[in-house]
């Protein structure tokens, strides 16, 4: 008789239901309730991996800036020790002229004297 016939459910199961979905609110932001609705659970694992990379972003950064005060402290202590180091070598170079070597050599007291004979070449035969 009736071949065509259409089935109504009185029933509708708990996933089928439709969710009456709000704008979010503040009042569901600050009670938590924005956090157990599905469209936030399903992207969780985004918001997690962004919040990671935001970690990751402020740590670099720091580490970034710390490398740099490094850096500029390093160059300091560089200019300083080229300085010292210029300065130790002229007075090295000062020191060891002939004149000052025999001032020096007055002033200490001892019994040295300057030779006035040029130096010599001593040939051995084989």
């Amino acid at each position: 008789m009736f071949k065509f016939r259409k089935k109504y459910n009185d029933f509708i199961k708990p996933s089928e239901e439709l969710k009456e979905t709000s704008s979010g609110s503040i009042k569901d932001f600050i009670d938590g309730s924005i956090l157990t609705k599905t469209e936030v659970v399903q992207q969780l694992p985004f918001i997690i991996f962004l919040v990671v990379l935001g970690i990751f972003y402020i740590s670099n950064r720091y580490r970034s800036e710390r490398v740099y005060r490094d850096m500029i402290s390093l160059e300091k202590e560089l200019t300083e020790l080229r300085f010292e180091s210029i300065t130790t070598a002229s007075d090295l170079m000062y020191m060891s002229k002939q004149s000052e070597v025999v001032k020096r050599v007055k002033s200490e007291g001892l019994d040295l004297i300057e030779s006035t004979e040029p130096p010599i070449k001593i040939y051995l035969e084989k």
